[in-house]
């Protein structure tokens, strides 16, 4: 993901036509849609914004006074009462965390992710973890925070522009909660919502860098094969519906792509797309999902293999969400060929 410096705005178009007005709430901007014949016209836009929360070290992207998506940079503690509530053997997980996504909103408010999950009390929204993180022939695991800790580092570094708002958070893995072992920078980037053939769209942008501090740092999946990587544990929904693809092998391009669609909230349904950048090591990673568990994830590394941290230059990923209240106008391949081509919302008519 390339800074922009001058972006243009895109806000929220209001489209007339001549029999009847439909009005919706989209993200930060009310959508007034009525049947007229003329064409769609710019309306005044909300500023996208980043902010610390009340509690330190949650940060909240917004566009005006609708929130996005809250990244937890701090060290986040289990609420009141829930520990009393988890069985005994899973009261090891329920441990505080950091470096994560949630809650992440869906276009009408409701949220999208869980985090202190009963079952799992490990799950936490969508954040980027392996549960085999070896230094050298010791184990972690960084995704149900055993040994291995993701810690803040520093105050993040925030950008807005008219298209965007952007957060740079530095965490370092801390083994045993003592020892740095790698350095790590996480950059979310969330555009200004979209009207696109009068459907709104939210786009959100993660990129991720590593860097091992140490020698013999290395990260797998569980048991080499199954979850780990950027996991996401989503909340529950009415009428889930999973579905991945990845183009077969030799195709030119190779669109790798997933889509969860679900009512939550009781607030109408909401499809999120998830896109994995070509340029991915190990491009394209295996799709995992767990329905019950709402579940769903591009995994890292290959299967059967542990990824060497390297320490002289950052292993870098890259995703990209997209956000829908209905099926989107184009394919999923189309959204992913404007991801993998480098366009963003600012480049777009």
């Amino acid at each position: 993901m390339q800074p922009h410096d001058e972006l243009p705005e895109f806000p929220a178009v209001a489209v007339t036509f001549a029999a009847r007005t439909v009005q919706r709430w989209c993200g930060a901007t009310a959508l007034l849609l009525a049947v007229a014949g003329s064409v769609p016209s710019p309306v005044a836009a909300d500023r996208m914004q980043v902010t610390e929360t009340p509690s330190p070290g949650r940060w909240t992207l917004a566009e005006g006074d609708r929130p996005v998506l809250v990244y937890n940079h701090g060290t986040i503690q289990p609420p009141d009462g829930f520990l009393e509530k988890v069985a005994p053997g899973n009261l090891k997980y329920a441990k505080p965390r950091s470096d994560y996504i949630h809650p992440l909103y869906g276009l009408d408010g409701q949220e999208l992710t869980h985090d202190w999950s009963l079952d799992h009390p490990h799950h936490r929204g969508i954040y980027w973890a392996w549960p085999e993180v070896m230094l050298g022939e010791e184990m972690g695991d960084l995704h149900a925070l055993q040994r291995v800790f993701a810690r803040p580092v520093g105050t993040p570094v925030t950008r807005t522009k008219e298209a965007f708002a952007e957060i740079e958070a530095r965490s370092r893995w801390m083994w045993e909660d003592t020892i740095p072992i790698v350095e790590e920078t996480a950059r979310i980037r969330v555009w200004r919502l979209r009207l696109e053939d009068m459907e709104p769209v939210r786009r959100i942008d993660l990129e991720f860098h590593f860097r091992a501090l140490t020698n013999n740092v290395t990260v797998a999946r569980r048991e080499t094969r199954l979850y780990g990587g950027l996991n996401c544990r989503f909340a529950s929904n009415a009428g889930q519906e999973l579905t991945t693809y990845i183009a077969p092998e030799g195709s030119d391009p190779r669109p790798a792509w997933a889509s969860l669609t679900g009512d939550f909230a009781n607030k109408g349904s909401q499809i999120l797309g998830i896109f994995q950048h070509p340029a991915n090591l190990d491009y394209p990673g295996d799709w995992v999902q767990y329905p019950e568990l709402n579940w769903l994830q591009p995994t890292f590394p290959r299967a059967g293999t542990r990824f060497p941290l390297p320490t002289d230059k950052p292993l870098i990923l890259r995703y990209r969400f997209s956000n829908y209240a209905s099926h989107p106008h184009s394919t999923w391949d189309a959204e992913w060929n404007r991801y993998a081509n480098g366009s963003s919302d600012a480049d777009l008519p």
